[in-house]
């Protein structure tokens, strides 16, 4: 049971917290600048790639670029090209690229923490809003930036504070970012009425960066409020925002911190045609603030098809390990596995919407259990599943990626490292998706995208057509 101490020292702890090399897209630009404020990029950058917007739709707005089946309009849009999408591109073979870089890509050229080997979220985030990669001193100045930005004020809390403390992580977390939306300097510019749509970024920029500042110090409040007694732990400004978001989390060793900074990078962005990249950008086409549409981003990665599958996966694995013991032969394993698909449920954490083979955030994840926790009962588990689970989804024929992604792994290393509370998972991943999300944001308005708006058809609509054109 959550102990709730005085109101008073509630608010001391919050004011403490209020004070603190392969051939890449030739949209990656590997020139270092020496100007280490990030908006200052953004206004160099933009003016040319509004022009090659223009000049995309004035040249080539009439040629199609693929064709729409039945299948695909009752099949939830699956595999339409309909999107654009700069900050990341999802391929099915090679997996996520951001900003034309792979996975491996990014942690040998991202830069690190003097002593870590894994990239800095901040690193990625400056990467994909602006296409280059960042020189350790642009990294660090934005580090100080986004602790400078990360004051929370007290109504939000209290907003967090008006919920049940048992209720799920992503409700709470997702009313805290609707409670920063009251600062949301795009609605004040709007609603002010004197600004140019042309310059729409410069306010949503703002509101941006200070929604990835904070939302680190809402996902903590939310974890120390449920499963720490309320104890908060302050935003401390000397580290970086991995290290800092383990660190309010409770967590301060260093292998932690170097998995908090892999774990947020991996998860930034992947396209955005999943669902919360895609609802967030839907709800922002409307003009929505990046806080209103980063909140609905989160309620779409809260559904046990998208984001919850990492709970839902270790949730699975501790099930095997209660019924068969840790040290499960692969034939026990592969009952295991028959017995799930059987009872008309998935094994979690494998097959993917757009994937063909293993994930890559998978892959290097593996590669950092190997590196640090090789004996891990639990890591030898997922391993035996690697070399389990995709013969039987083969056989099985119904599933046409066989292969583990991205959640098959996290929650493993997670509950190496002590954050075993597999309920507030998804919070850790909408954490991450903050920087895709909001970078995309920015670049929707400085591009001066639409209003989202496809046409829907009935199934009468779809006889009729069938029966007259074929």
């Amino acid at each position: 049971m959550v102990v709730f101490r005085s109101l008073s020292a509630i608010s001391r702890l919050r004011s403490r917290a209020q004070v603190q090399q392969s051939s890449l897209s030739n949209s990656v630009r590997w020139l270092h600048s020496s100007e280490l404020d990030l908006k200052s990029q953004m206004q160099e950058i933009i003016p040319e790639q509004q022009d090659r917007l223009k000049k995309l739709k004035s040249e080539h707005g009439k040629v199609p670029v693929g064709n729409i089946t039945v299948d695909m309009v009752l099949g939830g849009m699956r595999g339409m090209t309909g999107l654009l999408w700069e900050t990341s591109l999802l391929d099915a073979d090679e997996g996520i690229r951001f900003r034309g870089m792979s996975i491996p890509e990014c942690q040998k050229v991202l830069p690190s923490a003097q002593s870590g080997e894994e990239p800095l979220p901040e690193g990625l985030l400056w990467l994909l809003l602006t296409g280059k990669v960042p020189t350790k001193e642009q990294v660090n100045a934005l580090s100080k930036e986004l602790a400078h930005r990360a004051a929370v004020p007290d109504y939000v809390y209290k907003a967090i504070d008006a919920l049940p403390s048992t209720a799920h992580p992503m409700t709470q977390f997702a009313s805290g970012v609707m409670a920063l939306q009251v600062q949301s300097e795009f609605q004040k510019a709007y609603e002010q009425g004197d600004i140019h749509k042309s310059k729409y970024w410069e306010p949503t920029f703002e509101d941006a960066l200070n929604l990835i500042a904070r939302v680190p110090v809402l996902a903590s409040y939310v974890y120390r409020r449920m499963y720490k007694d309320g104890s908060i732990i302050p935003l401390d400004d000397s580290l970086d925002y991995g290290a800092n978001f383990s660190h309010m989390l409770g967590y301060d060793s260093p292998q932690m911190k170097e998995l908090m900074r892999l774990y947020v990078t991996i998860h930034s962005d992947h396209e955005g045609g999943n669902v919360s990249a895609h609802a967030g950008h839907l709800v922002g086409s409307a003009l929505s603030d990046p806080y209103l549409s980063f909140a609905a981003a989160l309620n779409g990665l809260a559904g046990p098809l998208h984001g919850l599958a990492n709970q839902e996966v270790l949730l699975w694995i501790k099930s095997v390990v209660e019924e068969c013991g840790e040290n499960i032969s692969k034939e026990q394993l592969k009952d295991y596995v028959w017995k799930t698909l059987n009872s008309g449920k998935v094994v979690p954490g494998y097959g993917h919407g757009v994937l063909r083979k293993p994930d890559p955030r998978y892959v290097c994840q593996r590669e950092f259990a190997l590196k640090h926790l090789p004996d891990d009962p639990l890591f030898q588990l997922v391993s035996k599943l690697y070399e389990v689970v995709p013969p039987i989804l083969t056989e099985l024929g119904k599933v046409k990626n066989p292969w583990p992604n991205v959640d098959a792994h996290s929650g493993v290393l997670l509950n190496y490292y002590g954050l075993t509370e597999a309920r507030y998972y998804t919070v850790l991943f909408g954490v991450s998706r903050s920087l895709g999300i909001c970078s995309q944001l920015i670049w929707d308005r400085a591009l001066g995208l639409p209003l989202e708006r496809p046409k829907s058809v009935n199934m009468d609509w779809l006889d009729n057509f069938m029966r007259l054109n074929h």
